[in-house]
């Protein structure tokens, strides 16, 4: 069976054209490589861009979509698999549950939410996958430089850092990956003794 790639990713279409070129380069890649694409099922934005590159590419797109997100019509109709669920919440949690791995590309706040939310569960032994930031021209940089600080402040242990991986292009999103699965990041309880 495919493994399936779970793709966070914009939905607006006013952004830079530049990271929709990213964002077919990346379904492009995930064809190529034997992955199918699982996300959140809209058109617009690079949440389309990738959809269509999979599709047009041979490969399978699954996407998980809210009742009032496809009444509005940002359902993107031609997926292989196109679930309708009620609540954001469902709809993240079957991401989760059949995605093999994570990435998130540059987007907003729903973008952001998602991937954060990986990352909580992979710091609590939840998921155990691996999960990728897609960092196109430093995107994430204030991010990862958060990371650190909260890091030097002790607000989680540093094991915290290994739970991520960050690539710069489309190609090496899937070299982290390999790599991830091939070094899972160590288990160390999230909780520092306290008195």
């Amino acid at each position: 069976m495919t493994k399936l790639l779970c793709v966070y990713c914009a939905s607006s279409d006013r952004i830079d054209p530049k990271y929709f070129s990213t964002a077919a380069e990346l379904g492009r890649e995930m064809v190529m490589r034997g992955w199918g694409l699982i996300y959140g099922g809209g058109r617009t934005g690079t949440m389309g861009a990738v959809a269509r590159a999979v599709k047009q590419n041979g490969g399978r797109v699954v996407g998980i979509i809210p009742e009032f997100m496809k009444l509005r019509e940002l359902a993107y109709a031609e997926a292989d698999e196109l679930v309708t669920v009620i609540t954001m919440r469902e709809r993240k949690l079957m991401m989760e549950t059949r995605a093999d791995a994570f990435v998130a590309l540059p987007g907003g706040w729903g973008t952001l939410e998602e991937i954060l939310e990986i990352l909580t569960l992979r710091q609590l032994e939840v998921v155990r996958k691996p999960c990728v930031f897609l960092n196109q021209d430093g995107f994430y940089d204030p991010l990862l430089q958060q990371f650190e600080r909260m890091l030097a402040g002790q607000f989680f242990r540093s094991s915290n850092m290994d739970l991520f991986r960050v690539a710069s292009t489309p190609s090496a999103v899937f070299d982290e990956i390999a790599a991830a699965e091939g070094s899972p990041a160590p288990v160390e309880s999230k909780w520092f003794e306290t008195r």
